[in-house]
């Protein structure tokens, strides 16, 4: 049994820049499957929806995500904008190439700029209402978080929401279980309970927030097994 007190500092496989994309692709189309089913998508629209309700929504709201993949995310926001009567466009930012690639082929229509780069070096000519990432910090060390925190903290003008996972040992054999029987993917056999092993408690999210000197957020607990961040700023 995996010890689930301390953060996980094992890498994902998905981490490794020689994976081949056709695998890659697969983990994608099978995490969009899990956000899709047990509520990753609607976790990452209550955090937007929690920013919109308390600022002043410009004519287009501009939002950007870092650790894009696949796009899915922003697709199922994009939807839920226009249902919403909310004008929007988006960014997308993902250091892999091939994954922007794959993004554009999947949502052709979808009002984006995909920006193929790792999220501390990009330039904004404006900067984004909002930003938020999903299932990414866990990839990171406490130290490149606190970093993150502070980056999303100065560029978003609105504010910033992360959607990621609850270290939690009903969630670590839950996913083990699940994706042992289900999925088709190594990727996501091996890396889907490693996340949760790299993933984070209400406690170490508040760590993390203070080192980063970041006030006037909000940890709620959602299912199933995440943790929504939600910072406005004044």
């Amino acid at each position: 049994m995996t010890n689930l007190r301390q953060r996980s500092g094992q890498k994902e496989l998905l981490d490794d820049p020689a994976i081949p994309f056709a695998d890659i692709r697969r983990n994608m189309q099978e995490l969009n499957l899990v956000n899709t089913y047990l509520g990753g998508h609607r976790v990452s629209i209550k955090g937007l929806n929690k920013i919109l309700r308390q600022s002043l929504i410009p004519p287009t709201v501009t939002i950007c995500e870092i650790g894009c993949g696949g796009g899915d995310n922003l697709q199922a926001i994009a939807k839920w904008c226009s249902a919403k009567g909310i004008k929007a466009r988006f960014i997308g930012i993902d250091i892999k190439q091939e994954c922007i690639e794959y993004a554009i082929q999947q949502y052709p229509d979808l009002d984006a700029d995909w920006i193929v780069s790792d999220y501390k070096k990009v330039f904004f000519a404006q900067q984004p209402y909002i930003i938020f990432s999903s299932l990414f910090c866990h990839h990171f060390s406490n130290e490149e978080l606190v970093f993150m925190l502070g980056w999303m903290q100065q560029y978003a003008q609105l504010g910033f929401f992360i959607n990621d996972l609850h270290r939690h040992v009903l969630a670590y054999q839950s996913i083990r279980t699940i994706t042992q029987l289900v999925s088709r993917s190594y990727l996501v056999k091996n890396d889907a309970p490693l996340s949760v092993a790299r993933g984070f408690t209400k406690t170490e999210w508040q760590q993390l927030l203070a080192a980063a000197e970041i006030e006037r957020y909000t940890i709620s607990w959602e299912w199933a097994f995440r943790h929504l961040i939600v910072y406005c700023h004044d």
